[in-house]
């Protein structure tokens, strides 16, 4: 890791980086208590801990996400998704109104994006070549 993305990820912890973490573990545990929810459960676990550190990495569609993976999402976008996806957003434009808060902003944004569909996605440190599935 950059000594930039570790300031980067400090002050992200500081201004709401912790607090949409402790959000996405919140929807993981309600997944898990469920039982069937298990699938979306590690799926919101994969991206609350990105959401700790999110300078650095990416997220990216794993090639291999199939059917399952689409209908999964649709499911989590339903009982979950939307919620987690509102919260990012106002986050995101309560940061964009500073200069310091836009490249905090801009995480949320792509976070957001993530809320909508976390199944069938993979946490990657930035500038790894794609995965290639055979």
């Amino acid at each position: 890791m950059s000594p930039l993305s570790f300031l980067l990820n400090i002050l992200w912890l500081i201004l709401g980086g912790l607090a949409a973490a402790l959000a996405w573990v919140i929807a993981a545990v309600i997944m898990a208590i469920t039982i069937i929810g298990l699938p979306w459960s590690f799926a919101a676990l994969r991206i609350a801990l990105y959401t700790l550190l999110p300078f650095g990495h990416e997220i990216r569609s794993r090639p291999d996400a199939g059917v399952l993976s689409l209908l999964g999402n649709i499911i989590w976008f339903v009982l979950a998704g939307w919620w987690l996806a509102l919260g990012h957003l106002i986050l995101a434009v309560a940061l964009a109104l500073t200069i310091i808060g836009i490249p905090f902003a801009w995480a949320h944004l792509k976070l957001a994006g993530a809320s909508l569909a976390p199944v069938g996605t993979e946490i990657v440190p930035r500038g790894s070549p794609p995965m290639v599935a055979f």
